[in-house]
């Protein structure tokens, strides 16, 4: 398996779903991280592959296609999870839907100023999330506003960067949609320091349902994506591959997760 990195808890979670799933067939799961870096995907892919794996589990894969193109053209089996690129088979959750659902939760409870902290544009789930907020919004009858996008690395510190500059803008938005929970902790930071209080002076939703999430202070708003499904279900997909079968991209529905760090507009 070929993940970004493993200090994201998403992916901790997924290889730890993917890892069960493979040992209930009879395999055994190895990982290695690519930082997000295309040479370094693949350079551990080949160097997996070198240690002749029966096939790669991909979550590295970007909208480019980049070491996806190089492993289909080789015949190498392989499945992607999470993100997708078009061509090879995946398993991944209906980011569009998701990020439809974040913000109209956001819009249903009264708020019209909502900023978004986006994700890097070469992920499929980030631009995903992206497309189902706009689409929410222009549902409400409301422009999409680029001063309020900002985009993150799906980390702490860079959700905490984007919440400071979505905080200094004027006039400041009333909630804020960020593409993953881990960006929504650093944008949580960002509000503590500047003096206010969520979901009084903002009202904040995630994406993911990691554990930490229920578990904060003011427990996250967030979506909840069915991960052990999209594990088992990438490789059942990888083995039918590996076997000759035919196999199809699989897409699992979201859920939106209600919490205390969202409230009506004032």
């Amino acid at each position: 398996m070929l993940v970004p990195r493993l200090t994201d808890t998403v992916m901790a979670m997924l290889y730890e779903e993917i890892s069960a799933a493979c040992v209930r067939r009879g395999y055994h799961a190895l990982v290695a991280t690519s930082h997000d870096d295309p040479e370094l995907e693949r350079e551990n892919g080949s160097m997996l592959l070198g240690r002749r794996v029966d096939g790669l589990i991909l979550t590295t894969a970007r909208v480019d296609g980049g070491f996806c193109q190089d492993l289909l053209a080789r015949g190498v089996p392989h499945v992607l999870a999470v993100r997708t690129f078009g061509e090879s088979v995946a398993a991944v959750g209906d980011d569009r839907l998701g990020g439809y659902l974040a913000t109209r939760h956001l819009l249903d409870l009264g708020h019209r100023r909502i900023g978004l902290i986006a994700g890097p544009d070469h992920a499929s789930s980030a631009l995903g999330r992206r497309a189902g907020y706009e689409d929410a919004l222009r549902e409400a009858g409301l422009a999409v506003a680029p001063e309020l996008i900002y985009p993150s690395s799906f980390s702490m510190e860079s959700g905490e960067d984007a919440g400071g500059l979505l905080l200094a803008t004027e006039p400041r938005p009333t909630a804020v949609f960020a593409v993953n929970d881990d960006t929504a902790v650093g944008l949580l930071s960002a509000v503590q320091r500047a003096g206010l209080r969520v979901p009084r002076d903002l009202s904040v939703v995630g994406y993911n349902d990691i554990p930490l999430a229920a578990r904060l202070p003011v427990p996250l708003t967030t979506v909840r994506v069915p991960f052990a499904e999209i594990a088992d279900a990438a490789v059942e997909q990888l083995v039918q591959i590996e076997a000759g079968l035919p196999a199809v991209t699989r897409r699992f529905a979201p859920t939106l997760i209600p919490r205390g760090s969202t409230a009506r507009y004032r």
